[in-house]
Parts: structure tokens; C-alpha cells; sequence
């Protein structure tokens, strides 16, 4: 039961998360391109691919904690409903470029950002 509001608590505090990092990133960058979205989906995947090496090679025994924080915080932060939606509004709107861009995008940086959190998770 203690995972279960771990989750339930870290999924809220992601979730806030998300909408602060997302209002924020599209006050400066605009709305013509999911950059919010992509911004946590990246940043999401980055603390994930880290924070999951931490927990297993050193913090291991806190399950609470971990099913806290990457399923529940990060769980809330990322999402990818949102992503599909903001992808699924560019090809209606016929910005087929910016829905590939989306697409593309999401796919090599997320990957990608996973994997360089694993490398430093890794390092620490």
C-alpha cells in the first residue's frame, strides 16, 4: 500500500511539474510547435534512464521511494497522450513537416536522452 501512495503522490507532484515546465517553455518559445510536450518527454527521459540506474545499483532496497519517483513523478511529468494529440492536431492542420518533426524528434531525443541518463547514472 505504501507504493500505491508513493505513485499516487509523485504522479500529482509530475503532473504540476509538467504543466509549470510546459506553460514555461511555451512562454518563450511559442505554441506553433509542441515544445512543451517535448521538453518534459526529453527531460522526462533523461531523469528516467539516471535516476533508474541510481535506484538499482544504489538504491535498490527503497521500493517505495523508487515506484515513487519513476513511476509516479516521472509517470505524471512525461506523457505521451499529450504528444499524440499535439502530433495528431499538426497533420489535421496539414503541417505535415512539423508533425514529422514531432514525431522524429520525440523518438531520436527521447532514445537518446535515456541513454545519456543511464551513461551518468552510471558514472555516479
Amino acid at each position: 500500500m505504501n507504493q500505491v501512495l508513493a505513485i499516487a503522490a509523485g504522479g500529482a507532484a509530475g503532473s504540476v511539474l509538467r504543466f509549470w515546465m510546459s506553460t514555461w517553455v511555451h512562454s518563450f518559445a511559442g505554441r506553433s510547435f509542441p515544445y512543451g510536450t517535448l521538453t518534459v518527454n526529453v527531460l522526462g527521459c533523461l531523469a528516467m534512464g539516471f535516476l533508474f540506474v541510481l535506484f538499482l545499483d544504489r538504491l535498490s532496497d527503497n521500493n517505495v521511494l523508487r515506484a515513487g519517483v519513476l513511476i509516479g513523478v516521472l509517470g505524471g511529468f512525461t506523457t505521451f497522450s499529450s504528444f499524440s494529440i499535439e502530433t495528431f492536431n499538426l497533420i489535421e492542420q496539414g503541417a505535415w513537416v512539423k508533425a514529422v518533426a514531432n514525431m522524429t524528434g520525440s523518438l531520436l531525443l527521447c532514445v537518446g536522452a535515456t541513454w545519456l541518463g543511464v551513461i551518468l547514472g552510471r558514472q555516479v
